[in-house]
């Protein structure tokens, strides 16, 4: 699920968080120290927003909108989803 960056609180857990990034940097992937999971990254397709692990929440949505995308070929494809990070307006 890709929110605003705005719109992503942390309200709990930072200290047990690690960041780790690669190549250009933009990518920020978040993982767990103690089990390893990736509860949120930011995208480096969607640098404004961040990508969270629905099954990571206290609380699941209501809803939840899947988009099909094509993340093999996610370059191609990321114009399709970059809406997704952008504040409603």
């Amino acid at each position: 699920m890709i929110v605003p960056q705005s719109k992503f609180k942390l309200l709990a857990g930072e200290a047990s968080l690690t960041t780790y990034t690669y190549n250009t940097g933009i990518a920020k992937h978040t993982f767990c120290k103690v089990c390893g999971i990736k509860p949120f990254y930011t995208p480096r397709s969607n640098p404004d927003g961040i990508d969270v692990n629905v099954h990571c929440l206290d609380t699941q949505p209501q809803a939840v909108n899947i988009t099909e995308f094509d993340g093999q070929n996610w370059e191609l494809n990321a114009h399709q989803l970059a809406h997704k990070s952008k504040e409603p307006g």
